[in-house]
């Protein structure tokens, strides 16, 4: 987590970026989250330590975390946004639509096989999201 702050504050004075203490609290919480989480529980969490802290922070600050390459936007199906720490590899998400889990994963043989067809068709990927929707085994369960 240190080496991702100090990341984000060198992005931050490169645009002459104040660091300020309400910015610090939201990345000791974004980077302590774990998983998936969206702009509103950010807030949540974060006004349970500073209830002075707007959600327009929270906003900017996520946006400047992607911008710096800290953090991944998604919008998994629902439309709104759920922001993760960037990671140091690609991964793939599986995504529950009845309880909105969200499961990770990574497969080396769906990725060479992504590449092949690329090729096949003569096109060069610059990126891609693979998102797998369907039902988590307890949802499976309950239907």
């Amino acid at each position: 987590m240190t080496q991702m702050k100090a990341a984000f504050d060198q992005f931050a004075r490169g645009r002459s970026l104040k660091s300020t203490q309400q910015r610090q609290l939201i990345l000791d919480v974004f980077f302590r989250a774990g998983g998936h989480i969206s702009a509103d529980e950010l807030l949540s969490r974060v006004r349970r330590k500073s209830a002075r802290i707007g959600y327009a922070t929270v906003y900017r600050t996520l946006k400047l975390l992607c911008q710096a390459g800290l953090a991944d936007e998604r919008r998994f199906g629902a439309g709104f946004a759920l922001y993760e720490k960037a990671a140091a590899h690609h991964h793939d998400h599986l995504i529950c639509t009845s309880c909105g889990r969200i499961a990770e994963f990574q497969n080396d043989q769906i990725e060479t096989l992504q590449e092949e067809m690329a090729r096949r068709h003569g096109f060069t990927i610059t990126h891609h999201k693979h998102e797998i929707y369907g039902f988590c085994a307890h949802c499976a369960a309950k239907q």
